[in-house]
């Protein structure tokens, strides 16, 4: 028994250094809601998170189920609710839509779009992601097959992160999450980014979410713009970038 309990003793002594952060309370003034996008799960921002809660924030990370716009939203806004702090609302790609609905809660002071979509009330994830754009190719997705929508794996890789290594992408691409019609053509009913400030991380090498396209979306929301030389999984090829950006935007927040 002794020696379970040195063990024991022994293992969390050696936490790694973002273990060992979130054992204390969090020091930052802000908390920071991390939302994810189609195809992938909340795992994608594990390097932020850890960065970010070793730095001192209270990081919140939602799952979305990705089936339901009005479902993604709600799964968002349980999770603003559990903030000690003043909000600083971040999403990636599709979860830019749910931010923009979900971003109308008076906990979020201020919103971060990272190769995202931002629809406009009244307009649906659908009608942003088609605009039609020339010289750049859209997303390489099947055609939808009982009510969801995937990308064609053999393309995943280079399309959605082709600056990450090909262990991961591979994997990825296998382990993608359905994407549900009631969250592509669902129009939204307000936009937070009319009322709050906002920055926008646009990925300038992105074959998913159209750079233009994003430009344009930056600019109707009057974001503070940071361009970076990056793929679609900014957080995974450039994670350092990433959390540099959001602390930037944090300040938004207090």
């Amino acid at each position: 028994m002794k020696r379970i309990i040195i063990g024991a003793l022994m293992a969390m002594t050696s936490l790694s250094p973002a273990a060992a952060a979130q054992t204390h309370a969090p020091s930052k003034p802000v908390s920071i809601v991390l939302v994810h996008g189609a195809f992938v799960d909340a795992s994608g921002w594990k390097q932020i998170y850890d960065i970010l809660t070793h730095d001192g924030y209270e990081v919140l990370v939602v799952q979305n189920p990705t089936v339901t716009l009005e479902g993604d939203v709600e799964a968002t806004r349980q999770v603003i609710a559990r903030a000690s702090k003043p909000v600083l609302l971040v999403g990636h790609s599709y979860g830019g839509a749910v931010i923009t609905e979900a971003g109308t809660d008076p906990r979020v002071k201020s919103l971060a779009y990272i190769a995202a979509l931002a629809p406009d009330a009244g307009e649906s994830v659908f009608e942003l992601a088609t605009r039609p754009v020339p010289g750049e190719s859209g997303p390489p997705l099947l055609p939808p097959a009982d009510g969801f929508i995937l990308v064609d794996p053999a393309k995943f890789p280079t399309a959605f992160a082709q600056d990450v290594d090909i262990s991961v992408t591979g994997f990825m691409a296998v382990a993608q999450v359905p994407w549900g019609i009631g969250a592509v053509q669902t129009k939204l009913t307000s936009a937070a980014w009319k009322d709050k400030p906002v920055s926008w991380m646009l990925t300038t090498q992105d074959h998913m979410v159209s750079p233009t396209t994003q430009r344009f979306m930056a600019t109707r929301a009057k974001a503070q713009l940071t361009e970076i030389h990056s793929s679609h999984a900014v957080m995974l090829s450039h994670p350092n970038e990433v959390v540099a950006f959001i602390e930037a935007a944090a300040s938004d927040a207090q």
